[in-house]
């Protein structure tokens, strides 16, 4: 058990994020995606922060050096207030099934980036791997309408825009996570993280002057029960056992398991919410987490 403890925690980071996405998609649609952010990286960070108070006996990470808090900083703000705040207007566009779909470039993104910026190899099948990924998810967001020359898109093309730029947050993210992390406990490194994302979003909210409208939005008890249930599978839990997996398996064997959550949520969508999944939709998740893990075959 403890030989596989990364990829174990990967397993359990993928049916978090599974929860984490239907709760959000719920929330973003009452409470908007600005709010929405704002509030569950509050929320997360109350629940990290008790966690890690009675886990080690201080309740900020105090014991973290300037290069920890640099890195992990960087990629906070990168991952949750870049990548997040569109991830979370994908949810209300295109829904969590299809936002978390697109979301599996994550790890090729992570691939490219560790190439430039950290000299990581990149060999030919890596390069089909990212080739499956496009192509698995091209066969479930594109239909070929009857009569008509060509494909369409079925979703729309800005939420897809954002749900790709989502997964190149996450994807940057993950890489810079390791970078500062290094030998760090991963639950203050998420703390961390939520730190620098909760100081980003005040700034855009000012910015924004839409304090207010996060203020409303706190009055919304379906919306704040969603936003509870997700946050706490997703900045507490989720990302937490991600950096855990990350810790203690390689990048990309741990982003290959995590991208496995468009194959978990089909059920939960079909149950709860009644959508009809087309088998093209199925086989083109299928191919997409089989491209994912060819780009980490060494």
């Amino acid at each position: 058990m403890q030989a596989y403890l990364g990829e174990f925690s990967a397993l359990l980071v993928a049916f978090f994020w599974t929860v984490t996405a239907l709760a959000f998609e719920r929330a973003s649609l009452r409470i908007g995606s600005l709010s929405l952010n704002v509030i569950r990286l509050i929320m997360g960070f109350v629940f990290l922060t008790l966690f890690i108070w009675i886990k080690r006996g201080m309740p900020f990470p105090s014991d973290a050096t300037g290069y920890n808090w640099l890195w992990l900083s960087i990629s906070g703000l990168i991952g949750f207030v870049f990548g997040d705040l569109f991830l979370f207007k994908a949810y209300a566009m295109i829904g969590s099934r299809f936002s978390m779909l697109i979301m599996t470039m994550a790890p090729p993104i992570a691939a490219l980036t560790g190439w430039f910026a950290l000299g990581e190899k990149l060999m030919p099948l890596h390069l089909l791997g990212m080739f499956l990924t496009l192509l698995g998810i091209s066969m479930a967001i594109f239909v070929r309408k009857a009569g008509k020359k060509g494909i369409s898109m079925k979703l729309s093309l800005k939420g897809s825009l954002f749900a790709f730029l989502g997964a190149a947050g996450q994807g940057v993210g993950l890489v810079l996570s390791k970078v500062g992390m290094q030998e760090y406990d991963p639950f203050a490194a998420t703390q961390i993280r939520l730190i620098a994302a909760i100081a980003g979003f005040a700034i855009l909210t000012t910015w924004l002057g839409r304090w207010k409208q996060v203020i409303v939005a706190t009055g919304n008890k379906q919306g704040m029960s969603s936003a509870a249930l997700g946050s706490f599978f997703g900045p507490f839990l989720g990302v937490s056992f991600s950096l855990l997996a990350i810790k203690y398996t390689q990048t990309g064997i741990a982003a290959t398991i995590m991208a496995i959550v468009p194959i978990l949520i089909i059920p939960p969508v079909v149950i709860l919410y009644k959508e009809k999944v087309k088998v093209l939709e199925i086989i083109g998740s299928v191919i997409s987490i089989t491209g994912v893990s060819l780009l980490f075959i060494i």
